[in-house]
């Protein structure tokens, strides 16, 4: 208790004063069963705990209570004595290891709430040590709860209740649950324990739904880093083939212009000689295409293609071209686009490329 206050409490009333006041839960149980019990008749309890400083903080911890024995007050007025309090030590003793008894409390019923001087003399003549507790309960469940100092009872604005493991006290209910009329099969547990319990499983709840909260946004950010990295292999990529087309595109063109330029007067052999090689170039340049992209392609030049003819029996395919336009160009209509495909043994339209030559039908 020394080190630090508890976490998990429950205030009741103001708890503005000092010293500050806990009294925890199993206690607090203890005493609402006494005072059920207790609407017919006087009872008392002493209350275990320690007196300490938390924080620089004068701290009373209630966290035990025996209830006092042989209570008959004579003619209005309290017989608690030595004897009783003798009685209480040796009890706590059996249960309680290491706390004291550090004051006591009353149920009154049928009185109003109020200190009377039979209250004040039992209170100096048994706990004159500073900041002793004592507590006085109405049958009405109006409660006052006092702190001596300044050789006198001062009452305190209110108090905490808080919780944690309390097997002492425990112990000590299930022994006593005879004389409180608590039975066996009964859990040794208040309304308060309960909604404190309750309080406990929703905040854990919420903790596990902050985790899945975390988890779906963290798998989301994931998500969106996929989608980026593929968005820019994929432009990296496409970046990459216009590169490869450019080249394409340069070096077909630099062979057209070389064939331009060849020896008008050559032969007609020779004339073929040069288209066959122009095919093999091209063909080529397809394969370096192919594998730049990491595509399986077909050879754009057939064997068909090989016994070109003269000039007027080809096309040369230009930038742009498909054959749905080479057949636009050639013929004013589209229908010849499968007669081009077969005459020159394409498997696949599509695949043509600048600077080939295609047969006509």
């Amino acid at each position: 208790m020394e080190g630090q206050f508890p976490k998990n409490v429950k205030q009741v009333g103001n708890v503005s004063d000092s010293p500050k006041i806990y009294v925890e839960d199993y206690v607090d149980t203890y005493l609402n069963q006494l005072k059920e019990q207790g609407r017919e008749s006087l009872a008392g309890v002493f209350l275990i705990g320690k007196n300490t400083m938390t924080e620089n903080q004068e701290c009373i911890y209630v966290t035990g209570a025996v209830q006092m024995k042989d209570l008959n007050p004579e003619n209005g007025e309290l017989d608690i004595g030595p004897e009783h309090l003798e009685m209480a030590k040796a009890e706590s003793r059996e249960y309680f290891h290491g706390e004291e008894i550090i004051g006591w409390l009353l149920i009154m019923p049928g009185h109003p709430v109020g200190l009377s001087g039979s209250m004040i003399r039992v209170h100096e003549k048994l706990f004159p040590e500073k900041n002793s507790l004592f507590i006085l309960i109405d049958s009405e469940d109006e409660e006052q709860v006092f702190a001596y100092k300044f050789h006198e009872l001062m009452q305190m604005g209110g108090h905490y209740i808080f919780y944690e493991k309390n097997p002492d006290m425990q112990s000590y209910m299930i022994s006593e649950r005879k004389q409180i009329g608590v039975t066996p099969s009964e859990v040794v547990e208040d309304r308060a324990a309960k909604d404190f319990r309750s309080t406990v499983r929703g905040r854990m709840e919420a903790r596990e739904q902050r985790r899945e909260s975390r988890y779906v946004y963290l798998t989301s950010v994931l998500l969106v880093i996929v989608v980026l990295a593929i968005g820019i292999s994929t432009m990296n990529n496409y970046d990459k083939m216009n590169s490869v087309q450019t080249s394409i595109e340069t070096l077909s063109s630099a062979m057209h212009q070389s064939s331009l330029e060849g020896d008008g007067q050559a032969e007609e052999g020779a004339e073929i000689q040069t288209a066959e090689d122009g095919s093999q170039e091209n063909a080529d340049l397809q394969t370096l295409q192919a594998e730049d992209t990491g595509q399986q392609m077909e050879p754009a030049v057939s064997t068909v293609q090989e016994d070109l003819g003269d000039e007027g029996d080809y096309y040369v395919v230009q930038k742009g071209d498909t054959l749905d336009i080479i057949s636009e160009k050639i013929y004013g209509t589209i229908s010849k686009t499968d007669a081009i495909r077969q005459k020159n043994g394409l498997e696949d339209g599509n695949l043509i490329f600048i600077g080939q030559k295609l047969l006509l039908p």
